[in-house]
Protein backbone atom coordinates (compact mmCIF):
# COMPACT_ATOMS: atom_id res chain seq x y z
CA UNK A 1 0.00 0.00 0.00
CA UNK A 2 2.45 2.58 -1.24
CA UNK A 3 -0.25 5.27 -1.19
CA UNK A 4 -0.07 5.23 2.61
CA UNK A 5 3.58 6.22 2.53
CA UNK A 6 4.75 9.82 2.65
CA UNK A 7 8.28 10.63 1.50
CA UNK A 8 10.58 13.52 2.25
CA UNK A 9 13.75 14.21 0.29
CA UNK A 10 16.40 15.50 2.65
CA UNK A 11 19.60 15.90 0.57
CA UNK A 12 21.57 13.63 2.87
CA UNK A 13 22.02 9.89 3.09
CA UNK A 14 20.08 8.61 6.09
CA UNK A 15 21.84 6.02 8.25
CA UNK A 16 19.38 5.81 11.18
CA UNK A 17 15.70 6.47 11.83
CA UNK A 18 14.09 6.16 15.28
CA UNK A 19 10.63 6.89 16.67
CA UNK A 20 10.59 8.85 19.89
CA UNK A 21 9.27 6.52 22.62
CA UNK A 22 5.68 7.35 23.53
CA UNK A 23 4.85 8.82 26.93
CA UNK A 24 3.29 6.21 29.21
CA UNK A 25 -0.14 7.78 28.73
CA UNK A 26 0.01 8.17 24.94
CA UNK A 27 -3.00 6.95 23.03
CA UNK A 28 -2.36 8.68 19.73
CA UNK A 29 0.02 7.15 17.18
CA UNK A 30 3.68 8.17 17.35
CA UNK A 31 4.45 11.50 15.73
CA UNK A 32 8.06 12.50 16.46
CA UNK A 33 11.09 10.70 15.03
CA UNK A 34 14.81 11.34 14.76
CA UNK A 35 17.22 10.69 11.91
CA UNK A 36 20.99 10.61 11.58
CA UNK A 37 23.00 10.85 8.37
CA UNK A 38 26.22 9.44 7.00
CA UNK A 39 28.64 9.88 4.08
CA UNK A 40 27.81 13.59 3.70
CA UNK A 41 30.02 16.68 3.94
CA UNK A 42 28.11 17.70 7.04
CA UNK A 43 26.25 14.99 8.89
CA UNK A 44 23.27 15.93 11.04
CA UNK A 45 20.94 14.72 13.75
CA UNK A 46 17.41 15.85 12.89
CA UNK A 47 14.07 15.75 14.70
CA UNK A 48 10.94 15.46 12.56
CA UNK A 49 7.24 15.59 13.02
CA UNK A 50 5.64 12.82 10.99
CA UNK A 51 3.20 15.35 9.54
CA UNK A 52 -0.18 16.91 10.01
CA UNK A 53 -2.53 14.33 11.50
CA UNK A 54 -5.47 16.54 10.67
CA UNK A 55 -4.60 16.17 7.02
CA UNK A 56 -6.55 12.99 6.32
CA UNK A 57 -8.44 12.27 3.12
CA UNK A 58 -12.00 11.05 2.70
CA UNK A 59 -11.05 7.39 2.94
CA UNK A 60 -8.86 7.87 5.99
CA UNK A 61 -5.68 7.96 3.91
CA UNK A 62 -3.02 10.23 5.28
CA UNK A 63 -1.60 13.13 3.31
CA UNK A 64 0.97 15.27 5.14
CA UNK A 65 4.71 14.86 4.73
CA UNK A 66 7.30 14.81 7.52
CA UNK A 67 8.55 18.25 8.47
CA UNK A 68 11.77 19.23 10.17
CA UNK A 69 11.46 20.54 13.73
CA UNK A 70 15.17 21.07 14.41
CA UNK A 71 18.62 19.72 13.62
CA UNK A 72 22.23 19.94 14.74
CA UNK A 73 25.58 19.08 13.08
CA UNK A 74 27.17 15.76 14.01
CA UNK A 75 30.89 15.05 13.77
CA UNK A 76 31.41 11.86 11.73
CA UNK A 77 28.93 9.39 10.30
CA UNK A 78 25.99 8.48 12.51
CA UNK A 79 26.54 4.75 13.02
CA UNK A 80 23.70 4.14 15.46
CA UNK A 81 21.21 6.10 17.50
CA UNK A 82 18.76 5.31 20.31
CA UNK A 83 16.38 7.41 22.39
CA UNK A 84 17.34 7.31 26.08
CA UNK A 85 14.02 8.89 27.08
CA UNK A 86 11.54 11.36 25.61
CA UNK A 87 14.09 14.15 25.35
CA UNK A 88 17.52 12.59 25.02
CA UNK A 89 19.07 10.67 22.12
CA UNK A 90 22.33 8.73 22.30
CA UNK A 91 24.35 8.82 19.07
CA UNK A 92 27.29 6.61 18.05
CA UNK A 93 29.84 8.17 15.69
CA UNK A 94 32.35 6.79 13.20
CA UNK A 95 34.90 8.91 15.11
CA UNK A 96 34.42 6.68 18.18
CA UNK A 97 32.68 9.41 20.16
CA UNK A 98 29.31 8.84 21.87
CA UNK A 99 27.09 11.90 22.35
CA UNK A 100 23.83 12.49 24.19
CA UNK A 101 21.75 15.14 22.44
CA UNK A 102 18.81 16.81 24.12
CA UNK A 103 15.69 17.80 22.23
CA UNK A 104 14.22 20.94 23.82
CA UNK A 105 10.56 20.67 22.98
CA UNK A 106 9.63 24.12 24.27
CA UNK A 107 11.67 25.96 21.62
CA UNK A 108 12.43 23.09 19.18
CA UNK A 109 16.21 23.06 19.43
CA UNK A 110 18.81 20.34 19.84
CA UNK A 111 21.90 20.63 22.01
CA UNK A 112 24.80 18.35 22.87
CA UNK A 113 24.10 17.34 26.45
CA UNK A 114 27.08 15.08 27.15
CA UNK A 115 29.95 13.62 25.15
CA UNK A 116 32.26 10.67 25.73
CA UNK A 117 35.15 11.51 23.39
CA UNK A 118 36.65 8.50 21.66
CA UNK A 119 34.76 5.96 23.71
CA UNK A 120 36.13 3.58 21.04
CA UNK A 121 39.69 3.79 19.77
CA UNK A 122 42.33 1.66 18.08
CA UNK A 123 45.68 2.67 19.54
CA UNK A 124 45.13 5.05 22.40
CA UNK A 125 42.51 7.65 23.18
CA UNK A 126 44.87 10.59 22.91
CA UNK A 127 46.20 10.38 19.35
CA UNK A 128 44.32 12.50 16.85
CA UNK A 129 43.64 9.60 14.49
CA UNK A 130 43.07 7.00 17.17
CA UNK A 131 39.27 6.84 17.05
CA UNK A 132 37.53 3.59 16.10
CA UNK A 133 33.93 3.65 14.89
CA UNK A 134 31.30 3.16 17.57
CA UNK A 135 29.05 0.77 15.66
CA UNK A 136 26.20 0.12 18.07
CA UNK A 137 24.42 1.60 21.07
CA UNK A 138 21.55 0.36 23.23
CA UNK A 139 19.88 2.14 26.15
CA UNK A 140 18.06 1.11 29.28
CA UNK A 141 17.81 4.47 31.01
CA UNK A 142 20.06 5.53 32.72
CA UNK A 143 22.39 2.85 31.35
CA UNK A 144 23.93 3.00 27.89
CA UNK A 145 25.99 0.22 26.31
CA UNK A 146 28.18 0.85 23.26
CA UNK A 147 30.20 -1.49 21.03
CA UNK A 148 32.75 -0.72 18.36
CA UNK A 149 35.14 -1.65 15.63
CA UNK A 150 37.80 -1.93 18.33
CA UNK A 151 36.07 -4.95 19.91
CA UNK A 152 35.39 -2.90 23.04
CA UNK A 153 32.20 -2.81 25.15
CA UNK A 154 31.46 0.28 27.25
CA UNK A 155 28.83 0.65 29.93
CA UNK A 156 27.95 4.29 30.59
CA UNK A 157 25.43 6.00 32.84
CA UNK A 158 23.75 9.09 31.51
CA UNK A 159 24.60 11.05 34.67
CA UNK A 160 28.26 9.97 35.00
CA UNK A 161 31.30 11.44 33.30
CA UNK A 162 33.37 8.27 33.10
CA UNK A 163 32.48 4.81 31.89
CA UNK A 164 31.00 2.63 34.63
CA UNK A 165 32.71 -0.36 33.05
CA UNK A 166 34.80 -1.10 29.96
CA UNK A 167 35.58 -4.56 28.59
CA UNK A 168 38.65 -3.72 26.54
CA UNK A 169 39.26 -6.88 24.56
CA UNK A 170 35.73 -8.19 24.49
CA UNK A 171 36.22 -9.31 20.90
CA UNK A 172 39.14 -9.69 18.53
CA UNK A 173 36.85 -8.81 15.60
CA UNK A 174 34.50 -5.87 15.02
CA UNK A 175 31.41 -5.78 17.21
CA UNK A 176 28.54 -4.60 14.99
CA UNK A 177 25.51 -4.42 17.29
CA UNK A 178 24.33 -4.95 20.84
CA UNK A 179 21.02 -5.49 22.64
CA UNK A 180 19.91 -5.95 26.24
CA UNK A 181 18.63 -9.43 27.08
CA UNK A 182 17.71 -8.27 30.58
CA UNK A 183 18.87 -5.39 32.75
CA UNK A 184 22.13 -7.12 33.70
CA UNK A 185 22.81 -9.02 30.49
CA UNK A 186 23.69 -7.94 26.96
CA UNK A 187 24.17 -9.77 23.68
CA UNK A 188 26.65 -8.70 20.99
CA UNK A 189 27.08 -9.78 17.36
CA UNK A 190 30.40 -9.63 15.53
CA UNK A 191 32.02 -9.75 12.11
CA UNK A 192 32.75 -13.50 12.25
CA UNK A 193 29.18 -14.69 12.77
CA UNK A 194 29.17 -15.01 16.56
CA UNK A 195 26.66 -14.01 19.22
CA UNK A 196 28.06 -13.52 22.71
CA UNK A 197 26.21 -13.05 25.96
CA UNK A 198 27.80 -10.87 28.64
CA UNK A 199 26.66 -10.81 32.25
CA UNK A 200 27.42 -7.30 33.51
CA UNK A 201 27.30 -8.47 37.15
CA UNK A 202 30.38 -10.63 36.55
CA UNK A 203 33.71 -8.86 36.88
CA UNK A 204 35.46 -11.21 34.48
CA UNK A 205 35.80 -10.00 30.93
CA UNK A 206 34.68 -13.17 29.16
CA UNK A 207 31.28 -13.86 27.65
CA UNK A 208 29.04 -16.23 29.57
CA UNK A 209 27.91 -17.92 26.32
CA UNK A 210 28.97 -17.97 22.67
CA UNK A 211 26.75 -18.93 19.73
CA UNK A 212 27.76 -19.07 16.10
CA UNK A 213 26.52 -19.60 12.59
CA UNK A 214 27.91 -22.96 11.57
CA UNK A 215 31.18 -22.80 9.76
CA UNK A 216 30.70 -19.88 7.44
CA UNK A 217 31.62 -16.94 9.72
CA UNK A 218 29.28 -14.54 7.94
CA UNK A 219 29.53 -11.06 9.48
CA UNK A 220 26.43 -10.23 11.51
CA UNK A 221 25.27 -6.60 11.30
CA UNK A 222 22.15 -6.41 13.40
CA UNK A 223 20.30 -8.02 16.29
CA UNK A 224 16.98 -7.60 18.07
CA UNK A 225 15.45 -9.39 21.02
CA UNK A 226 11.82 -10.51 21.11
CA UNK A 227 10.08 -7.95 23.35
CA UNK A 228 8.22 -10.51 25.51
CA UNK A 229 10.39 -13.61 25.30
CA UNK A 230 13.94 -12.79 26.22
CA UNK A 231 15.33 -16.07 24.93
CA UNK A 232 14.31 -15.36 21.31
CA UNK A 233 16.72 -13.27 19.26
CA UNK A 234 16.79 -12.35 15.57
CA UNK A 235 19.99 -11.48 13.68
CA UNK A 236 20.86 -10.44 10.15
CA UNK A 237 24.14 -10.21 8.33
CA UNK A 238 26.19 -9.82 5.21
CA UNK A 239 24.50 -12.66 3.31
CA UNK A 240 21.01 -11.18 3.84
CA UNK A 241 19.80 -14.24 5.80
CA UNK A 242 17.47 -13.84 8.77
CA UNK A 243 18.47 -16.08 11.70
CA UNK A 244 16.21 -16.82 14.66
CA UNK A 245 17.95 -18.04 17.82
CA UNK A 246 16.69 -19.56 21.05
CA UNK A 247 19.47 -18.83 23.48
CA UNK A 248 18.28 -21.61 25.81
CA UNK A 249 18.93 -24.18 23.06
CA UNK A 250 22.34 -25.27 21.81
CA UNK A 251 24.66 -22.85 20.08
CA UNK A 252 23.13 -22.68 16.59
CA UNK A 253 20.18 -20.78 15.15
CA UNK A 254 16.75 -22.43 15.40
CA UNK A 255 15.95 -21.29 11.88
CA UNK A 256 17.71 -19.69 8.94
CA UNK A 257 15.46 -17.87 6.51
CA UNK A 258 16.41 -16.78 3.03
CA UNK A 259 15.78 -13.07 2.96
CA UNK A 260 17.63 -10.31 1.16
CA UNK A 261 19.98 -10.34 -1.82
CA UNK A 262 22.60 -8.29 0.02
CA UNK A 263 23.55 -7.15 3.55
CA UNK A 264 20.75 -6.92 6.08
CA UNK A 265 21.26 -3.68 7.98
CA UNK A 266 18.52 -3.78 10.63
CA UNK A 267 16.03 -6.23 12.10
CA UNK A 268 13.20 -5.22 14.44
CA UNK A 269 10.47 -7.18 16.12
CA UNK A 270 7.33 -5.05 16.38
CA UNK A 271 7.47 -3.90 20.02
CA UNK A 272 3.81 -4.59 20.82
CA UNK A 273 2.99 -7.14 18.11
CA UNK A 274 6.12 -9.32 17.95
CA UNK A 275 4.71 -11.93 15.58
CA UNK A 276 5.55 -9.22 13.06
CA UNK A 277 9.19 -8.59 12.23
CA UNK A 278 10.80 -6.09 9.85
CA UNK A 279 14.15 -6.22 8.03
CA UNK A 280 15.87 -3.83 5.62
CA UNK A 281 18.78 -4.28 3.28
CA UNK A 282 21.48 -2.90 1.04
CA UNK A 283 19.46 -4.42 -1.84
CA UNK A 284 16.84 -1.68 -1.47
CA UNK A 285 14.11 -3.81 0.07
CA UNK A 286 12.23 -3.66 3.37
CA UNK A 287 10.44 -6.85 4.34
CA UNK A 288 7.52 -7.33 6.66
CA UNK A 289 7.53 -10.90 8.07
CA UNK A 290 4.19 -11.99 9.48
CA UNK A 291 4.44 -15.14 11.58
CA UNK A 292 1.08 -14.77 13.27
CA UNK A 293 -0.56 -18.16 13.37
CA UNK A 294 -3.68 -17.33 11.37
CA UNK A 295 -1.67 -16.68 8.23
CA UNK A 296 -3.46 -19.41 6.27
CA UNK A 297 -6.82 -17.67 6.63
CA UNK A 298 -5.45 -14.36 5.39
CA UNK A 299 -5.92 -13.24 1.84
CA UNK A 300 -2.64 -13.47 0.02
CA UNK A 301 -1.16 -10.03 -0.57
CA UNK A 302 0.32 -9.05 -3.87
CA UNK A 303 3.97 -9.94 -3.45
CA UNK A 304 6.51 -8.01 -5.40
CA UNK A 305 10.00 -9.36 -5.20
CA UNK A 306 10.63 -12.01 -2.60
CA UNK A 307 8.84 -15.30 -2.13
CA UNK A 308 5.37 -15.21 -0.71
CA UNK A 309 5.84 -18.06 1.74
CA UNK A 310 8.84 -19.27 3.66
CA UNK A 311 9.10 -22.52 5.56
CA UNK A 312 10.85 -22.52 8.88
CA UNK A 313 13.09 -25.37 9.85
CA UNK A 314 11.49 -27.18 12.78
CA UNK A 315 13.07 -28.11 16.04
CA UNK A 316 10.90 -30.05 18.42
CA UNK A 317 11.51 -28.46 21.75
CA UNK A 318 9.34 -28.40 24.79
CA UNK A 319 8.18 -24.81 24.97
CA UNK A 320 6.73 -23.20 28.03
CA UNK A 321 5.44 -20.41 25.82
CA UNK A 322 5.03 -21.21 22.16
CA UNK A 323 6.24 -18.35 20.05
CA UNK A 324 5.38 -18.15 16.40
CA UNK A 325 9.11 -17.76 15.77
CA UNK A 326 9.90 -21.13 17.36
CA UNK A 327 6.81 -22.95 16.15
CA UNK A 328 7.21 -26.71 15.89
CA UNK A 329 3.80 -27.33 14.34
CA UNK A 330 4.46 -27.74 10.61
CA UNK A 331 0.96 -26.55 9.68
CA UNK A 332 1.75 -23.20 11.24
CA UNK A 333 5.08 -22.72 9.62
CA UNK A 334 3.84 -20.69 6.69
CA UNK A 335 4.94 -17.16 6.85
CA UNK A 336 3.66 -14.19 4.94
CA UNK A 337 6.46 -11.97 3.65
CA UNK A 338 5.77 -8.66 1.95
CA UNK A 339 8.33 -6.32 0.43
CA UNK A 340 7.06 -2.90 1.48
CA UNK A 341 9.25 -1.16 -1.13
CA UNK A 342 8.65 -2.84 -4.48
CA UNK A 343 10.93 -0.78 -6.70
CA UNK A 344 13.53 0.86 -4.52
CA UNK A 345 17.10 0.60 -5.80
CA UNK A 346 19.46 2.11 -3.20
CA UNK A 347 20.20 0.77 0.25
CA UNK A 348 17.55 0.95 2.99
CA UNK A 349 19.84 1.57 5.95
CA UNK A 350 17.43 1.80 8.86
CA UNK A 351 13.86 1.27 9.97
CA UNK A 352 11.84 1.63 13.13
CA UNK A 353 8.32 0.44 13.99
CA UNK A 354 5.95 1.68 16.69
CA UNK A 355 2.19 1.12 16.86
CA UNK A 356 0.78 1.36 13.31
CA UNK A 357 3.75 3.40 12.09
CA UNK A 358 6.92 2.58 10.18
CA UNK A 359 9.76 5.01 9.43
CA UNK A 360 12.74 4.18 7.24
CA UNK A 361 15.69 5.95 5.66
CA UNK A 362 17.75 5.32 2.55
CA UNK A 363 20.85 6.19 0.58
CA UNK A 364 18.49 7.82 -1.93
CA UNK A 365 18.52 10.78 0.50
CA UNK A 366 14.95 10.26 1.60
CA UNK A 367 12.94 9.36 4.67
CA UNK A 368 9.61 7.56 4.41
CA UNK A 369 6.74 7.24 6.89
CA UNK A 370 3.99 4.64 6.63
CA UNK A 371 1.26 5.34 9.20
CA UNK A 372 -1.00 2.41 8.36
CA UNK A 373 1.24 -0.62 8.64
CA UNK A 374 -1.55 -3.03 9.43
CA UNK A 375 -4.26 -1.44 7.29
Amino acid sequence: AMEDVSAKFVSQKISRTRWRPPPATALQPPDIFATGSWDNEDNRISIWSAGDLGNVGLNGEYHGEPHLLCDIPHNGDVMDMQFLDQERIVVASSTGTVTIFRHHQNNQTLSANHRWEKAHYHVDQDTSCGGAACTGVICNNPEIVTVGEDGRINLFRADQKDAVRTIDNADSSTLHAVTFLRTTEILTVNSIGQLKIWDLRQQRNEPSQIFSLAGDRVPLHCVDRHPNQQHIVATGGQDGMLSIWDIRQGTMPVSLLNAHEAEMWEVHFHPSNPDHLFTCSEDGSLWHWDASTNVSEKPSFLHQGGRSTAYLSHTTINQSVVSAWLSNDPTKDRMEITNLIPNQTLSVNSLDVLGPCLVYGTDAEAIYVNRQLFA
